[in-house]
Order: structure tokens, then sequence, then C-alpha cells
């Protein structure tokens, strides 16, 4: 049941400068949303979880994709709720590349109050989407709206992108509103950054296949993926031995709804992690690598949450950060939503730089599409994962492991 109700582009940006100041509270990036229906009744209104009693929780955790896959889990418990494209997103900033990907997987509409210049969608503000690929960009136009904010600061705009909805009786943005908006995000985020540089180097990482089958951590793994640690490559190297889980991991997904996609993550010794499939049936947006990425963030959090300093910095040894590593897609990225929103949250996982000895940390087996369209798609997105990142997704060097997926 609706809690609030909002007809005012204004009053709901409050309520999403609101979540964002909860969510500078916590600790996290200070970024907030809600949800909208036709009539303007708030159905939902959340913040950033990426980072929870100080430590990493969710890199996929924002606002807007927590938002619609709150939606989808709302629906499958039999809650009457309008489609997607009578709800509007209003969110605090300009959505990354995952929540933009998530949004037009669902076909939901969205306002956004501030930019951001390096991973927004929009982030020239030109509003012709050229980061997204090529057929996304005309639903992006007519979905994803930037309403006037009227006066002379720095943070006074011109409308752009689609017109608010017609429940919106005002549809400006108060500029002190806009400026809350901003200067919240800019607050938090060097400090939220900082929790992703606290893994140790990969030369002080340690082998969990070292450990005994009884300790701790071998144990949550074991407990989240059963198969973990029963396979191993050279490291970035992965090879038709890895074909087999692939292989079951995709044929759930087909249960689950999805395409038969598959995602494995391989530490930096090549140990299989985890090997999951993605859970399309209960939100259209819970892709195989989604689910991959969140669930070994949530082990780990797991593991640190109320540990002991000494505890926690064992967890990061044995059970390093991802970059150090690499994911195996079983199925290359294409040109639709789904894929976009994978590429963004591969780039929300990674947070930072990929180390200069693992280029190859996103690897796939079956192609998509030819690898310069791939690339070019790679290379339009927003400065942070276009300059920073540097996402560059490439295909597996063993031909007997795509030969055992096709």
């Amino acid at each position: 049941m609706a809690f609030k109700k909002t007809i005012d582009v204004q009053a709901a940006v409050a309520i999403a400068a609101a979540e964002a100041i909860a969510a500078k509270t916590q600790g996290t990036f200070g970024v907030g949303g809600l949800m909208l229906d036709q009539h303007g009744n708030v159905l939902q209104s959340l913040h950033n979880n990426v980072i929870k009693q100080g430590l990493i929780f969710d890199p996929t955790a924002h606002g807007e994709r927590q938002l619609i896959d709150w939606y989808y889990a709302e629906r499958a418990k039999g809650r009457e709720l309008p489609a997607p494209e009578d709800i509007t997103l209003v969110t605090s900033l300009d959505p990354c590349c995952m929540c933009s990907g998530a949004i037009l997987a669902g076909g939901f509409n969205v306002v956004v109050a501030a930019p951001d210049k390096n991973a927004g969608i929009n982030f020239d503000q030109a509003a012709t989407f050229d980061a997204l690929p090529a057929s996304l960009r005309a639903q992006a136009g007519a979905s994803f709206g930037y309403p006037a904010v009227l006066g002379s600061s720095q943070y006074s705009r011109a409308g752009s992108g689609a017109a608010p909805k017609s429940f919106f009786i005002g549809k400006t943005i108060a500029e002190p509103t806009q400026a809350l908006c901003s200067l919240v995000f800019e607050a938090t985020s060097a400090e939220v950054m900082e929790k992703f540089s606290t893994d140790p180097s990969q030369e002080l990482l340690r082998d969990p296949a070292t450990l005994a089958p009884d300790h701790a951590i071998v144990r949550a793994l074991k407990q989240l993926y059963p198969d973990a640690l029963a396979y191993r490559c050279a490291p970035r190297l992965p090879d038709a031995g890895l074909a087999p889980f692939l292989t079951q991991a995709m044929a759930r997904d087909r249960e689950h709804g999805g395409a038969g996609d598959a995602v494995a993550l391989l530490d930096s010794f090549g140990n299989l992690l985890l090997c999951m499939p993605g859970r399309m049936s209960q939100s259209g947006i819970r892709s195989a690598f989604m689910e991959t990425t969140r669930a070994y963030a949530q082990l780990r959090y797991k593991l640190m949450n109320g540990a002991t300093l000494a505890q926690q910095d064992e967890v990061r040894k044995f059970l390093g950060h991802p970059k150090d590593g690499t994911f195996v897609f079983a199925h290359g990225p294409d040109g639709g939503a789904v894929s976009f929103m994978n590429l963004g949250a591969y780039g929300s996982t990674m947070e930072g730089p990929l180390p200069a000895a693992n280029p190859t940390q996103f690897q796939y087996v079956l192609s998509a599409m030819p690898e310069a369209d791939l690339a070019a798609i790679c290379a339009a997105m927003p400065p942070l994962y276009r300059d920073v990142i540097r996402i560059r997704p490439t295909p597996v060097a063993d031909h007997a492991l795509i030969a055992a997926l096709t």
C-alpha cells in the first residue's frame, strides 16, 4: 500500500534527497530514490546500500537497481502493481550504466536530479545517450527525464530528455534541492571509494585450497556453492575443465527463466569459487552476473561483519577482491539492455582500475557479437568505465572450452 503521494517533481526529488542523506549517515554513497505509480503514489523509497557497517555489502546495491528488484519481488508475491511503463523512478543522481541498463530492460521511466560526470549515463548532459548501445538510445530518450532547475547558480539547467509524466503538476526542481543532491553524493564518494581499496595486493593473497575442509571460510564458501574449489586451472586461463560447471549452471539458468547464461568466478590462483545461473523468472534483472558478483560480495561481508580486524584480514587474503581473479561468462555481451546492465555492474564491482597484470579479468566463452563491435560499446561508456576501469571483455583462449559449450 502506498504510504505517500507526490504530484510535484520538486517534492519527489526532496524525498530522494532525504534518502541520499540517510545513505550518507550509513556511510555509503549518498544517493537515494523512489518509485511512483501513474498517480504519484510513492510505492517505495530507499537508498544506496553498497556499504553497510563500514564494509562492502553489495556493489550492485544502487538505489534504482534495488527499487526494480523490489518491484519484481512484490509482483511475485501477488501484489498488483502498474506495468513498468506506468512507473516512474525518481533518483537523486544520474543513473550509472548498471542502473540504466536495468531501467531499460524493465521498461521503466526515470526522473533525474543531479548529474554524474563520471559514471552517469547522461554524463555529458546532452541527453543524446551516446554512452548506450545504438539500439537503446531512442528508448532512453523517451523515458529518461532531466527536469529544469530554474535559477542562476551552477546547479541551474534547462530541462532535457523526456518530459515528466502528466501526473506531475510541478515539473521543475528547486536549486537548493538540486545542490543538496549533488553535494551529498560528492561528500561521500571519496570516503566510500577508499573502502574498495582495503583488500591486500595480489602478492599477499593466500590460496583457499590450502585451508582445511572444516575451516570457516571453506565451509561458508561450499555452503554457498557446493562445487567451490572443485576445479582449478592456470591463473586467468580457464580451460575445458570448467565446462561441466558452466553447463550445469546454464541448465539451471533456463529453469529459472533465463536464456541459458552462467558466470563463474575464479580466484587469482585459478580456483573455482562460484558458478551461478541467473534468476530471471524472479526479476528481469537478476542475471547470472548480478547473482554471482552479489553472492561473492555478501559472502565476504557475512564472514567479516562482526569479526575482529585479524579475522577480517584473513578473509580478505583467502577471498581476495575479484579484480585479482577472473569472471568467466558463458555468453559474451550483446547490444541489449541486460548486457549493458552487466557491463555496468561489472564496473561497479571493480570500482577502480584493473590491475595492470590482469587485463583479461572479464572473459567470455561464446561470442554474441564481433569483438570490434563490443569494444566500441565499451569505448562509448562514461569516463569511469572507459578511462578508469577500462572495461574490455575478451574471449577465452581455450578452444576446447569454447567447443564444449557450443
